[in-house]
């Protein structure tokens, strides 16, 4: 069975919601899982930018391997490619951390020509197979509609949260290089998500199945758990899944008190300083 390549990008401190979402994927699928977690050291800058460290990536390889033996987590460090690009960078003030820009060094790096890239506050529902398995030989990326920035912004504008990348497409069309320079050159709200939507030349727009970012549907496989708006009132919010109590009581999402519940015991089980969040 084909491994599933999928990759996030963090710290150390938001390694915990990325474990949630690993156990989630675990659940729902039966093919070995090639977990590649992108990090980077920058605790000059602030004492949370600490990379994620190797007991953490061990953990969660050991977890991986009691369902299938054939799984594995990396950590690639991207410390040196982000300081030298981004250093006087456009967007090094901005709402989004540092680390949402580094998987544009995905191009530079040794990782297979087919990833699935995850933000850290999605969880899954069903096979994430079925996405990796969507054809994209033709084009750069597939990624769902952004709900807001699609009506907004442009009409194919899309949510880079989950994002299917073609990595031998990208190398050819020079994809993550454009992006990278757009993002060090040009300021911009979404600095990341709105480079790759600008210099794409051949996206796939996917079904919002796999990246809900409202309500979960029968058919969801994943589920966003990202910033919303409360349109008849000025409102936004923003709950992400280890806010389990606003999680049940604002979102009335109960779909993952299982995986809640396995995270509980992995942590009780002495790895508290490991992953909580």
């Amino acid at each position: 069975m084909k491994p599933i390549t999928i990759c996030y990008c963090g710290n150390k401190k938001i390694f915990g919601g990325i474990f949630m979402s690993v156990l989630s994927i675990m659940k729902n699928t039966e093919s070995p899982l090639d977990i590649i977690l992108l990090s980077m050291d920058l605790s000059d800058k602030s004492p949370d930018f600490i990379p994620f460290s190797e007991e953490q990536r061990a953990l969660m390889e050991r977890t991986l391997c009691e369902k299938n033996p054939l799984s594995r987590v990396r950590i690639i460090d991207v410390t040196e490619q982000q300081t030298e690009f981004f250093e006087k960078g456009k967007n090094n003030k901005n709402y989004y951390t540092p680390y949402a820009s580094i998987r544009l060094f995905l191009d530079l790096l040794d990782v297979p020509d087919k990833i699935i890239y995850l933000d850290a506050d999605i969880m899954c529902l069903s096979d994430i197979s079925e996405l990796f398995d969507t054809d994209i030989e033709e084009y750069e990326f597939g990624a769902a509609l952004d709900i807001v920035g699609h009506k907004m912004l442009h009409p194919k504008y899309c949510n880079s949260g989950v994002l299917l990348l073609n990595m031998r497409k990208i190398k050819e069309t020079g994809l993550f290089e454009k992006a990278r320079v757009r993002v060090r050159d040009k300021w911009m709200m979404m600095p990341d998500q709105t480079a790759l939507n600008m210099e794409a030349k051949a996206k796939l727009i996917l079904p919002y199945r796999f990246n809900e970012q409202r309500k979960i549907k029968p058919d969801t496989v994943l589920k966003h758990f990202c910033k919303g708006y409360k349109w008849h009132t000025p409102i936004s919010y923003n709950i992400k899944q280890w806010q389990r109590d606003k999680v049940h009581k604002s979102l009335k999402i109960h779909d993952f008190d299982d995986i809640f519940e396995q995270y509980d015991k992995i942590l009780a089980d002495g790895n508290e300083e490991l992953i909580w969040i």
